[in-house]
């Protein structure tokens, strides 16, 4: 049996993944979390052979998740299932270790396929999404950058970014003026808007 581990925040859709996949002759769901602050304690306790994982969970992305997973458990293979299919994210899945990608519109079959698929060390990736990810190019913003942006929700100030990110005024100014000018947009918001929309955050 292959033990797989699912993330995914929506209890509805958790638990409609787990009867499919438990449904599969050689399948079976091991752990079932809905934060990504749970993944790895729970992968440290149950031992599955892949993780399943969406990217939008609270706690911690799915993205951070795989990170740590390649580290803590890293016999455990990563396939991400997600609803935003952005190149951006599919590039950071990648360097954070994953061996799949998959956006979760496809049918339950092609899942099951493709969770054999990374157990036997083979990469799976939404063809649609690999070419648009290539013609997309890499994610232009540096990680403080990143940092910026993200700590920039919620209406944040200079100061309390700075504060978040135990950085100076200037310097986070100087971070975020140089995001804007890479994702050629007007001011900080529009920034992190698209900077969500390429998945780059």
């Amino acid at each position: 049996m292959i033990r797989v581990l699912l993330a995914e925040d929506q209890g509805m859709m958790r638990g409609a993944l787990a009867l499919l996949l438990g449904m599969e002759p050689d399948i079976e769901v091991v752990a079932q979390v809905g934060r990504g602050d749970e993944i790895v304690d729970a992968a440290l306790t149950s031992r599955p052979e892949v993780a399943l994982l969406d990217i939008e969970l609270p706690g911690c992305s799915g993205l951070d998740a795989a990170a740590e997973l390649r580290t803590e458990v890293p016999e455990c293979r990563v396939l991400i299932l997600t609803t935003f299919g952005r190149p951006g994210y599919l590039r950071r899945a990648m360097e954070a270790g994953a061996a799949g990608f998959l956006v979760k519109d496809g049918p339950v079959e092609e899942l099951a396929a493709s969770i054999r698929k990374v157990l036997r060390g083979e990469t799976v990736i939404d063809p649609a999404l690999a070419a648009a990810a290539l013609s997309a190019g890499p994610n232009p913003l540096t990680a403080r950058e990143r940092d910026a942006l993200g700590a920039s929700v919620d209406g944040a100030t200079i100061a309390d970014i700075a504060a978040t990110l135990h950085l100076s005024e200037s310097t986070v100014r100087n971070y975020l003026s140089s995001a804007i000018g890479k994702t050629g947009t007007r001011n900080r918001m529009e920034a992190v808007r698209a900077a969500r929309q390429q998945g780059w955050l």
